[in-house]
């Protein structure tokens, strides 16, 4: 489906101004790396600790005559009038023993409390939601908000198909960004690898893995499925969060956008009965450009791969009825 021309920002949208709501462990590591990015002008940091947010703009800012001229600052709610993209990660912390659908009730009030702020001051830019579970939230930050489908969007599975491709890429020998594959569906325990579209620069994924002397693809494939799901809850039992990663995906929507590169990109996406599916939002191929969304690439799956899509969205539709949204 694409998306009416018409329903752009305003005019008076600056596209080079950024905003981070949420200056923690994945805010502000999303800030440094969209500050070495030179994509913005602007990138304002607003946090419910005011100091915190000023501490990290200031931190962050030292590093500004090693990179291109900007303004990075801390401030409120009534600076974002004018921004292009908001960026929301404030949200409680995914802790060791949960998953990331557990911080739904808490992060949902978070929200409800963030998303009125944004909607009082006319926001009409393109909002891009990173906290978990992620899904969940780009469909309440939707809901909430008013904002047009395609202006609100999830980081969804950019960081786990990045995983996976760097998995395949090392299980390979081959250049991840030589990878072509996908996940799909929730961003959490329920995501799907799509090896049924899996390719090496064109070649059928198992083919590849033939030529490359490996003889094992269904249980390789299952392996390196589960690991990239796992990588997550591994990263945390190690270091309590997870923070570059997701940075990087961050920072490569944002220059899609902002370059109107209208590339595809596995975001959190509305559901519009595409796979029979509707009303709930699932991380799926999307061109993405300068005004979100442009359109969803009707990604070919197999049988299995469908059923698990559907079972996907259903695990969410129940969370999303069992939170009353």
């Amino acid at each position: 489906m694409a998306y009416d021309k018409n329903m752009e920002p305003k005019n008076s949208t600056n596209m080079r101004k950024a905003v981070m709501i949420g200056c923690g462990f994945v805010g502000s590591a999303t800030v440094f790396s969209l500050m070495q990015s030179g994509l913005f002008s602007e990138l304002l940091l607003i946090d419910a600790d005011r100091a915190k947010a000023e501490g990290e703009s200031m931190d962050i800012s030292h590093g500004i005559p090693f990179a291109k001229h900007m303004k990075v600052y801390a401030g409120d709610y009534d600076d974002i009038t004018d921004a292009g993209i908001v960026i929301i990660t404030a949200g409680a912390n995914q802790k060791p023993d949960e998953t990331r659908l557990d911080l739904v009730h808490k992060n949902i009030a978070v929200f409800k409390s963030i998303i009125p702020e944004l909607t009082k001051r006319g926001f009409d830019g393109i909002l891009i939601v990173v906290t978990n579970p992620v899904d969940i939230l780009t469909y309440v930050a939707q809901k909430i908000s008013g904002l047009p489908k395609h202006r609100v969007i999830g980081s969804g599975t950019v960081l786990d198909t990045a995983r996976l491709k760097y998995e395949l890429g090392e299980h390979l020998g081959v250049d991840s960004r030589s990878v072509h594959a996908f996940i799909i569906g929730e961003h959490g325990d329920s995501e799907i690898a799509v090896w049924s579209s899996a390719n090496v620069s064109g070649i059928n994924l198992e083919d590849y893995e033939e030529m490359s002397g490996e003889h094992h693809y269904d249980q390789s494939t299952k392996e390196i499925a589960e690991k990239v799901k796992n990588s997550a809850y591994e990263i945390i039992e190690r270091k309590q969060a997870t923070y570059y990663g997701v940075a990087m995906a961050i920072k490569r929507i944002c220059e899609v956008i902002v370059r109107d590169e209208k590339s595809i990109l596995p975001v959190s996406v509305m559901m519009d009965g595409e796979y029979g599916i509707e009303d709930v939002v699932l991380s799926m191929p999307s061109i993405v450009g300068k005004n979100g969304i442009e359109k969803k690439v009707p990604i070919s799956l197999n049988d299995e791969e469908q059923e698990k899509l559907i079972e996907s969205s259903n695990i969410l539709k129940k969370i999303l009825s069992d939170a009353n949204i």
